[in-house]
């Protein structure tokens, strides 16, 4: 698609080719980008009178913080001075978690997965290692990480890392088996190399294997121990270079922890075996156990479990040590949950969790290797969850986890983000929230408790809805860049629980998840909340700060995908569109009650999907069901899944659509107003005159059919893709499905049943599909005959005018279909709020049909003046509140009309934008003011009409990965930028954009990322961000006493850098690895800080790089000199040897 880029260009300025009155609104003329209207209403156009004040200098895209837990984590790191925790993915990305507020994200560009951490302990810098061999040092002295210096392995794949503690020397062991020594503050080898066959014993036929840990003696920091995989352990004496001892043991070892006295060490084995060494009889191990192995009768060794994969080995000052260790289980338990082993003195303690162990870090109180460690927590990462459990209490509770990492409990399937919503909100859905809180937590702090947040200047109060594969919803207080969870609502609970033996009988939609969440719709003045469910339901709630025991009300609704020309089961079904007379509250719908059983045979006709209670129900403050609207099942097929939902509370109305029809309910009086198919809802102002017809001998739907053709809101294509698409709980491969490939999937209906169908020829079907948009502009009746499916994809309550040059507002019902037609309802609602309980609703078509190009996505609403209406809403009153005794309460509504005088010509834009187009229409002429036509190559998945800086616009995301903005009315391009390639439907499904420049979308199945395409909010995002590092003073090391200091350990101090500096050890070879300086240098310090310490950390970058050019401008005359002087000797011993020789001689 075209990209544009408009700074400071097309602003101010509009398109002079003028399209005439569109009479009806018949969308003919949509051929230009922009297209202002001349015909616009009597004393002058409105686009003269209203001035636009936004421009494309109010944008900017970028990312503002993830959420959730880090999908597929590979490594773990904690730094104990700083209190900061990192978290490796097998992604290439790093999370580095600290108090709640102090959350970053950051990506290896390579996407390489991350092999380990390492914290350089309070120094603001972490070390990682990644799966494509390279070395990172990250500069964690900004708010936003970047890259100081990478080093790329060639010829070595690295293995394990290991950085002492105050140390600037990294050592690096490989597959080989050798072990490299990396200078961290130049990042460049060291000449210093220790080769596997000069560690193992020249007798020794075999390589030892890679190194799988290497560490440096507590006792002795001259002395490395390195362990192989094959069970061989070498004790390195690093001044002398050689070996000081060396160890053998039958089985591969897995991990390697040391004894504070640096005496003994402890490794884990592959047969579930620990073995306990000490450094003066290395010939065999001195304790030899299989924690978790049946001891045999006849004193032979116990039997052999599964590999111990980490062991730590902690000392306490004034107890037993404790050894922690992961795996090691015994084989004859297959069903046993992963565990984490606590030995403490002769107590062993197995913790079973519910994800299989990544990594577990025992927190101590020193960051010394040679003190008493005196432990205090363990982290445990987990695939799908990070756990801190208490090791001070005997019972080893765990912390209560402060961060949002519960996002994907139930795979997410639709989310919701709204900013700037009334503020009293956050504070009543926490109380309600708080009441469910579990018991049984440490009653200590969190221990990840470092870096620094405040919270900055955007204070405005944001809540993020996420619906889940299992009926819940979640609310989330998202304000300030962070994100807590205020309160679950979990829809399940109106409906039965299925038994086992029914499942297939009566959820035949949805195998496995038959409460998923499909769509939601809140109204936050009102409190109003409204889901659809995959199964064909709507649940309307009404919040509520008291318990009540009620029964749940509910309806059930038959919509049919065509007009039948046969009796239906019900005969007394009410019309299509009831006079008032014959309208009467019932709690009944059109097709009978729930207990209609199926007709003779196998035929499956007026049931619903589900059974919603029928006897009282506890409902607890909150969120409480007040009706129940499912669709049932029509000639033994199932209903089609809801394709749009729209509550408003001052109407008291719910509509809802599908691909076969629209259902409106009046959920005050508990009745179903309108219940019918699409084609019926234009009556005579079909623009291509279908005709009602019986319905087919076969059922088998095309898979290029209209119900799937607009991707608008939340596309029908169902069942597994819930758990395949969103990745659930229980499949951890992430195989993102192509959208094209994803959008074919269309529900087909087969003899009761739902399955999901992939077209054969995916090519024709998607070729179809583009080809729909010039069929369905089309007049011709066989086309629009075969593809009689018109999907409901848009709709939208507000005071408008309902038709062309109506003299004043009044209630109103926009619907929009796949087809791009948009369709007028008016709604006659009684006069007075009296007599709203009794009087009925009447649902009735205007006449009024207006067209676009694609599906509808979106409507909304402006005044003259160009401000957004907002639609009418009911102040919220607590329906159970104990205060009003048997009084009814009058309704306070909100209505936000516009002036209807008489000299002002037309009073309100309608802003309507689909998959392919926005058009903006004046009225109540209904003159189509404005075209833009977004996209001709691909479609839009969502639009949404926000406010920004006081102001309006239309926020596009389309399929290729653009995000637009069009300013309003007027429909100038004001931002266009391709963001975010869609390669996975959870994308499509989840992304949304909200007020003040605010969006998100689900990054990965467990993640929330949030962007701003806002340049304030840009600009200012330095200041939201918390700090990850703050200067801390390490801890000093305890005094050893003098003859601890005598005795207990190497009489010499160790010199690293004398040892691997350039100067001993020389150079290493330029072909074993590459230096690639980072981007974290002047870029990363722009926004670290400003004034003085910017200039000064500005200047000391300078100087290091100033530093490394000298120091490479040294190096090259160095080689000068070296080579000018072996001429210089070469030269002197031609001379000599030609000195004393005749010119004959020669």
């Amino acid at each position: 698609m075209k990209k544009f880029n408009f700074r400071k260009v097309l602003d101010g300025l509009t398109a002079a080719s003028p399209v005439g009155s569109i009479g009806g609104g018949s969308g003919s003329g949509a051929g230009g980008s922009v297209h202002p209207g001349g015909t616009a209403g009597a004393a002058g156009t409105p686009r003269e009178e209203i001035q636009e004040t936004l421009t494309s200098d109010y944008f900017q895209i970028c990312k503002t913080v993830r959420h959730g837990f880090p999908y597929l984590p590979t490594a773990l790191a904690f730094d104990p001075v700083q209190k900061i925790l990192a978290i490796g993915t097998r992604t290439g990305a790093i999370r580095i978690l600290g108090r709640p507020g102090v959350d970053c994200y950051c990506q290896h560009e390579s996407g390489a997965a991350v092999l380990q951490l390492q914290f350089l302990i309070n120094e603001g810098a972490l070390v990682s290692a990644c799966a494509d061999d390279a070395l990172h040092l990250w500069n964690l002295r900004q708010k936003r990480p970047a890259i100081l210096h990478s080093l790329k392995f060639n010829r070595e794949r690295i293995t394990y890392c290991h950085l002492p503690f105050q140390s600037k020397w990294l050592y690096v062991g490989t597959e080989r088996g050798n072990t490299h020594i990396v200078n961290i503050e130049s990042f460049i080898l060291s000449g210093y190399v220790i080769m596997w066959n000069k560690a193992i014993e020249l007798s020794t036929k075999t390589h030892p294997g890679p190194v799988v840990h290497l560490s440096d003696s507590p006792r002795d920091e001259g002395k490395l121990l390195i362990g192989y995989e094959n069970g061989t352990i070498v004790f390195w004496d690093l001044r002398s270079k050689r070996a000081d001892l060396r160890a053998y043991y039958d089985e591969a070892i897995h991990s390697v922890a040391w004894h504070h006295e640096g005496k003994q060490f402890m490794c884990s084995h592959s047969d579930g075996s620990l073995t306990l060494w000490n450094l003066k009889s290395p010939n065999r191990p001195f304790q030899t156990t299989i924690p978790h192995g049946k001891v045999q009768r006849d004193g032979k060794k116990p039997e052999s479990c599964k590999p111990i994969l980490k062991v730590e080995y902690k000392t306490c000052k004034n107890s037993e040590p404790f050894v922690i260790f992961s795996g090691g289980l015994s084989y004859d338990k297959p069903c046993r949950r992963p565990s984490l082993t606590i030995m403490h003195g002769k107590a062993i303690t197995v913790l079973e969790m519910d994800h299989p162990i990544v990594d577990f870090l025992t927190l101590c109180e020193t960051p010394y290797p040679n003190e008493f460690q005196e432990p205090y927590a363990v982290v445990v990462l987990l695939e799908k969850d990070l756990i801190v459990v208490d090791l001070t209490q005997s019972n080893f509770p765990i912390f209560e986890n402060p961060y949002p990492i519960d996002i994907h409990e139930s795979p997410v399937t639709c989310t919701e983000y709204f900013a700037d919503c009334p503020p009293d909100l956050i504070p009543v859905l926490y109380s309600v929230g708080a009441k469910h809180k579990k018991q049984g937590y440490s009653n200590k702090e969190w221990p990840i408790s470092g870096g620094a947040w405040n919270l900055g200047a955007q204070t405005y109060p944001e809540i993020i809805i996420t619906g889940h594969a299992d009926g819940s919803v979640k609310f989330w207080d998202a304000s300030a860049i962070t994100l807590q969870m205020l309160y679950k609502l979990k829809t399940s609970k109106v409906f039965e629980k299925q038994k086992v033996g029914e499942g297939k009988a009566t959820a035949e939609i949805v195998e496995e998840d038959p409460f998923a969440v499909q769509m939601m719709y809140w109204c936050p003045e009102s409190r109003i909340f409204c889901v659809a469910g995959v199964s064909a339901y709507v649940i309307v709630y009404r919040f509520s700060k008291h318990e009540v025991n009620t029964e749940i009300a509910s309806l059930e609704v038959r919509l049919q995908c065509e007009v039948e020309d046969i009796i239906t089961p019900e005969p007394e079904t009410n019309p299509p569109f009831p006079d008032a007379s014959s309208q009467l509250p019932s709690l009944k719908s059109l097709s009978g009650s729930a207990n209609t059983v199926a007709c003779e045979g196998t035929m499956k006709d007026s049931i619903p999907c589900l059974s919603v209670k029928a006897r009282p129900v506890r409902m607890p403050p909150g969120y409480q069901a007040d009706l129940v609207i499912q669709l049932v099942w029509v000639d033994g097929e199932p209903p089609q899944q809801i394709t749009s939902l729209a509550v408003n509370s001052a109407y008291g109305l719910v509509a809802f659509g599908n691909c076969s029809g629209l259902a409106v309910v009046d959920f005050m009086q508990k009745t179903v107003l309108l219940s019918m198919g699409t084609l019926d809802l234009y009556g005579s102002s079909d623009p291509y005159q279908r005709q009602p017809r019986s319905p087919r001998k076969s059922r088998q739907f095309a898979a290029d059919n209209f119900c799937m053709r607009g991707l608008s809101n939340f596309y029908p294509d169902l069942t597994k893709r819930i758990r395949t698409s969103y990745q659930s709980l229980t499949e951890l491969s992430d195989s993102p499905v192509s959208l094209e490939l994803e959008r074919c999937k269309s529900p087909t209906s087969v003899k009761g049943s739902r399955k999901l169908s992939l077209p054969t020829d995916l090519k024709t079907d998607l070729e179809n599909r583009e080809n729909s948009f010039s069929r369905s502009r089309s007049s011709s009746v066989s086309s629009i005959d075969r593809d009689s499916k018109e999907a409901i994809t848009a709709l939208y309550f507000m005071e408008s005018f309902a038709r062309k040059n109506d003299s004043a507002v009044s209630s109103c019902l926009w619907v929009g279909t796949g087809l791009g037609m948009v369709i007028i309802l008016s709604l006659n609602l009684p006069a007075s709020d009296n007599l709203r309980q009794s009087e009925p609703v009447v649902v009735s078509p205007s006449g009024t049909v207006l067209t676009l190009k694609g599906a509808v996505l979106t409507f909304a609403c402006l005044d003259c003046m160009g401000t957004l209406t907002h639609q009418p809403y009911e102040v919220w009153r607590d329906p159970h509140s104990a205060d009003d005794g048997d009084k009814t309460r009058k309704r306070k509504l909100v209505m936000h009309s516009p002036s209807s005088s008489q000299d002002m010509g037309d009073h309100q834009f309608a802003v309507i934008c689909s998959e392919k187009q926005a058009k903006v229409f004046s009225l109540p002429s209904q003159t189509c003011l404005y075209v833009h036509n977004i996209t001709e190559t691909s479609f839009l998945l969502r639009a949404d009409v926000v406010t920004l800086c006081n102001s309006v616009c239309l926020a596009c995301f389309c399929a290729n990965g653009h995000i637009m903005t069009l300013s309003l009315p007027s429909l100038r391009p004001l931002l266009d930028i391709n963001y975010l390639p869609v390669t996975d439907m959870r994308i499509a499904r989840t992304f949304c954009f909200t007020n003040e420049g605010q969006a998100l979308y689900l990054s990965s199945p467990t993640e929330i990322q949030r962007l701003t395409y806002s340049q304030e909010m840009c600009d200012n995002l330095q200041d939201m961000l918390g700090d990850l590092f703050t200067p801390v003073e390490t801890p000093e090391a305890q005094n050893r006493g003098f003859l601890k200091g005598l005795f207990g350990g190497s009489g010499q101090a160790f010199d690293r850098e004398e040892l691997f500096g350039e100067a001993t050890a020389g150079k290493a070879s330029r072909s074993l690895a590459q230096h690639i300086p980072g981007s974290g240098g002047i870029e990363g310090v722009r926004g670290a800080a400003g004034g003085v310490i910017g200039d000064l950390t500005r200047a000391r970058i300078a100087l290091d790089e100033r530093g490394q050019k000298l120091g490479e401008l040294d190096e090259r005359t160095a080689s000068m000199m070296a080579s000018a002087e072996a001429f210089s000797k070469h030269a002197h011993e031609v001379m000599l040897k030609y000195k004393d020789k005749k010119w004959y001689q020669f």
